[in-house]
This record gives structure tokens, C-alpha cells and sequence, in this order.
């Protein structure tokens, strides 16, 4: 039997595309790439962004936000932030409280249980969960991280049911440790509408899972410390070329356990989304110059979960 003709009859590719084929996808807009900036924790970090974003004339489409847990911040910031969001066409991304490492549950905190996965530990964790994710849509959030296959699949139902809004997005996240088209198709069948694949896979390896499924991909070009430390800007017209629809993550920092917690200084985590928001500029140049074809979502484009306060 040849294993990669196999393969190939369900949808994914035999091998890794090494000859880079130009993805035939892109946003609803027609562009092939947008920014994203991870780490907008509060309304100050926000309101640094709108900022650097106008003086900079660079576009951003997302924000991951509330890292440390949206149930640590108080509603009337929350709110405020949904509005100022909002009016500046941004889509943002929630990162909901519960998580594993909430939990009383120690296991995943250990060198071999991480090896486990962020899993949700329970079905109390579950409601609490839900609990948060409803909170922030009640606020008008309209995006959402899931690190955990099984909330994926119970969340998306909901979506359907319409238990929680209809256009509600779901990102899932790096943490949930996919690396191949098998898992993308996963993912995406699972009701996944974008999804962030690990971060050292290799232009081939990307462009396989490209091939197999249309959702777009959220690729790391600037990466933690402790999750690898690499700076990609060179490779992002390529990226964008094999890779489209897809947004860039800006995410340096030493870590991400160091960064996002609720006791940072707010005015440190207003100067490193400055810091991020220039990186989008170089990226964009760089993509211009390499590859003109290419072409970034306006602010505001169609599909961005822009909150709706």
C-alpha cells in the first residue's frame, strides 16, 4: 500500500508541500492576511493600541484580550472596553476565566501532567466556563478562545441552538496543541473558525494543512521566550502567499505565565502593545515590498468579530 496515495483519499496531503502551492483561499474580504496582537489585557492596554494604531497608520484586525481571565476584570471595564473596540472596528478575541490552571486540580501544573493538554477538569469547570462566555456576550464579545476539543464541540452546538448569538466566533488556541492537517480538519469540522496551530512548524508543514482545510490559520511570527523565542518577519509574504487566510501573532515577551497576570503593571503592558503594534507596520512593509500581490483586510473588513455593545 502506498501510504501517502492513502492519505491523500481523505482529504489530507500524503507529505508535507514542499513545492509551496499558493493557497486558492482567502478572508471574505479577498485579502490573504490580517494582525493580530495578543495580550491586550485591560481598557488602558486597549486604549495604547487605538493610539499606536492611528499615529502608526497600520492595520490591526484582532486583539486577544483578558489573558489573565475575563472574569478578573470588573464589568464596567469590560463594558467600556467592548465600546471603545467597537469603535474602533477591532475584533477581539476573550480569553474566558476557568482554565485548568484555576483548577484545584494540580496535575496539569506538573513537569508530566501538562503532557496531558489544557483540558477542562469537570463539569463544574464546564458550567463555570459557560458562565464567563455568556457574562462577556451579554456585554456584546462576539470572540472567543478554547483551548479544549470537547468545549469546542458543546459550544458550537450552543452557537447552533442559539443558546449563546449565532455569530459568536470561536479561535481555538495554540494551547490545545495541534500540528497537522488530521488535527485541523478536526477542528474545523468541530466548528472551529479560526484556529492557532503550534508555532515551530515549518512553511511545508503549514502548507499542508493549507491544503486540507479553509478556515483560517493564526501563525506566530514573533513567539515567547519560553515557548521558543523566534522572530519570523522575513518569512510573512511567504506565509501569507501558502498560508492564506491567515493572521500574523505578535507575541514577545519572556513568557506568557510572566506577562499575563492580573498583578503586571498596567503601564508595562501598555508599552509593549506599542512595541507590537510598530511590529505590524514592519511585517506590512515587508510583505509590500517582497510581494505586492498580497493584500491585507482593511480595519473593520467583513467577518472580524467586532463586539456589539
Amino acid at each position: 500500500m502506498k501510504i501517502s496515495a492513502t492519505l491523500e483519499k481523505y482529504g489530507i496531503m500524503g507529505r508535507d508541500a514542499y513545492a509551496l502551492p499558493t493557497s486558492p483561499h482567502a478572508f471574505p474580504d479577498g485579502a490573504n492576511y490580517r494582525m493580530e496582537i495578543s495580550g491586550i489585557e485591560r481598557l488602558s492596554t486597549l486604549e495604547a493600541v487605538v493610539k499606536e494604531v492611528d499615529k502608526q497608520g497600520v492595520e490591526v484586525h484582532r486583539l486577544i484580550s483578558t489573558v489573565l481571565g475575563a472574569t478578573l476584570v470588573p464589568t464596567k471595564e469590560l463594558l467600556e472596553f467592548a465600546q471603545l473596540a467597537h469603535d474602533s472596528k477591532m475584533e477581539v478575541i476573550i480569553t474566558p476565566g476557568p482554565r485548568p490552571l484555576w483548577d484545584l486540580g494540580k496535575q496539569i501544573a506538573t513537569p508530566e501532567g501538562v503532557l496531558s493538554g489544557m483540558r477542562i477538569r469537570g463539569q463544574d469547570n464546564v458550567a463555570y466556563l459557560v458562565s464567563d462566555i455568556v457574562r462577556c456576550t451579554e456585554m456584546g464579545f462576539r470572540g472567543f478562545l478554547v483551548w479544549d476539543e470537547g468545549m469546542l464541540w458543546l459550544l458550537s452546538n450552543m452557537r447552533k441552538n442559539g443558546d449563546i448569538p449565532k455569530d459568536t466566533v470561536f479561535k481555538v488556541s495554540i494551547f490545545a496543541g495541534h500540528a497537522n492537517a488530521c488535527g485541523a480538519k478536526v477542528l474545523e469540522s468541530l466548528g472551529a473558525d479560526t484556529f492557532n496551530p503550534v508555532a515551530d512548524l515549518s512553511l511545508p508543514m503549514l502548507g499542508a494543512i493549507r491544503q486540507a482545510v479553509k478556515i483560517p490559520m493564526d501563525i506566530h511570527v514573533y513567539l515567547f521566550d519560553s515557548m521558543g523565542g523566534f522572530v519570523r518577519f522575513w518569512e510573512t509574504p511567504e506565509l501569507a502567499r501558502v498560508c492564506s487566510p491567515c493572521y500574523f501573532k505578535i507575541e514577545p515577551g519572556a513568557g506568557v505565565g510572566a506577562l499575563y497576570k492580573p498583578w503586571v503593571p498596567q503601564g508595562s503592558l501598555a508599552e509593549l502593545a506599542r512595541e507590537k503594534v510598530g511590529y505590524a507596520l514592519t511585517m506590512k512593509e515587508i510583505i509590500q515590498k517582497e510581494n505586492p500581490s498580497l493584500k491585507i483586510s482593511r480595519i473593520g473588513a467583513e467577518g472580524l468579530a467586532i463586539p456589539k455593545p
